[in-house]
């Protein structure tokens, strides 16, 4: 049997910031993907924005390696001359009634020690962006739009550059991982590893299933479906905007691509699904003008013909419908008593903005240098 030394089983956008870390570190990396190119599920199906971390509470891991990340993300785009925008985002109440909401996002983004944030009542806001309706909003300078598979391309770079490798349509089958062994099935060989990273995305889940057996550490998937319109014609909009955030997601959102180009999502559309394997990527046309009506609510001369279906992702959540977002769920040694793995579950937004910041994490518990 093959002997390794570190295997991160996902090449998306975590996965290869976590291989990258391994591997600067000094440890021979192998990243095993089971599509044909890296980064083709979650990470190449989101609005790529680089979040500020206002929405999450304090202390919890998607704080705390949000607001790292993005500083960390926006040094290394302009480090390796990823393709980048610090566009700003307004987060807009639009009606009185909500300016309570926004107040307290506010002060939620200082006890994460966000970048400060400025508050624009009606009037100023009429002067940077004519044709948004609300009656105040926060403007979040931090936030920002990136060219997620350039990104991804500079990690597989750094990756290569410092021994790693990733091997493509090589999936895990199978495998057992317990106190005494980490023994991985792989297409027709087994191969053992002295560290192991699931950072399989929407199949974290079943994955730590396969390998470990039944076990109550391993949360139940649930998948939220976004989809996506984008505005065909001329955008009048400088900056994302955002409605204030809801249960499952943060609203319909305008988010911006690096051409300037508007598109709308995602919105939460729950999948009664077994699992990831059977995810129907197609738009739902039908939910049209659902996202009209929201939009309209601050653009209120939206012509809904101009919404075009665009595209979907899925987020990998691990709470059911109706219930509080959990936290990122980082499962290693202290849950199911395996010294050298790392299972990383729910990792949905702000995943992107937080990959860096991720990275340091699981590979300091791994290689038990802190954190």
């Amino acid at each position: 049997m093959e002997q390794l030394d570190a295997v991160v089983i996902g090449a998306g956008v975590v996965g290869l910031a976590i291989a990258r870390n391994l591997a600067q570190a000094g440890r021979e990396v192998l990243v095993l993907e089971k599509n044909t190119r890296f980064g083709e599920e979650t990470s190449a199906r989101n609005s790529e924005v680089i979040h500020a971390g206002l929405y999450y509470p304090q202390g919890s891991l998607k704080a705390q390696t949000c607001v790292r990340g993005n500083r960390l993300l926006y040094d290394y785009c302009r480090e390796r001359a990823i393709p980048h925008q610090a566009c700003g985002k307004l987060v807009v109440a639009t009606d009185v009634n909500q300016l309570s909401q926004l107040q307290a996002l506010q002060q939620q983004a200082t006890n994460n020690a966000c970048v400060p944030l400025t508050w624009l009542d009606k009037a100023e806001l009429q002067t940077i962006e004519p044709e948004l309706r609300a009656e105040a909003a926060l403007l979040s300078p931090s936030t920002g739009i990136v060219d997620s598979h350039s990104l991804m391309q500079a990690l597989l770079a750094d990756l290569e550059a410092a021994g790693g490798q990733l091997v493509t349509a090589n999936p895990v089958t199978g495998g057992q991982i317990n106190p005494q062994q980490r023994v991985l099935q792989l297409d027709g060989y087994d191969v053992q590893a002295a560290l192991v990273v699931n950072a399989a995305g929407l199949h974290a889940p079943a994955l730590a299933r396969q390998l470990h057996g039944a076990a109550d550490w391993i949360p139940v998937p649930a998948f939220a479906r976004g989809n996506y319109f984008s505005l065909s014609g001329k955008n009048p909009f400088q900056h994302l905007i955002y409605p204030l955030p809801e249960q499952a997601g943060l609203g319909i959102h305008l988010t911006l691509d690096l051409q300037g180009r508007a598109r709308f999502g995602p919105d939460v559309q729950w999948l009664d699904i077994p699992d990831a394997s059977v995810i129907d990527y197609r738009v739902d046309v039908s939910r049209k003008e659902a996202f009209a009506e929201a939009i309209r609510a601050y653009w209120p001369v939206l012509d809904s013909n101009a919404l075009q279906p665009d595209y979907t992702g899925v987020r990998p959540k691990i709470t059911a419908p109706g219930v509080e977002a959990a936290d990122f769920l980082l499962a290693d040694a202290r849950l199911h008593g395996c010294d050298g793995v790392m299972h990383l579950f729910g990792i949905e937004s702000p995943g992107l903005t937080a990959c860096l910041a991720l990275a340091e994490v699981v590979s300091a518990r791994l290689l038990n240098t802190g954190a």
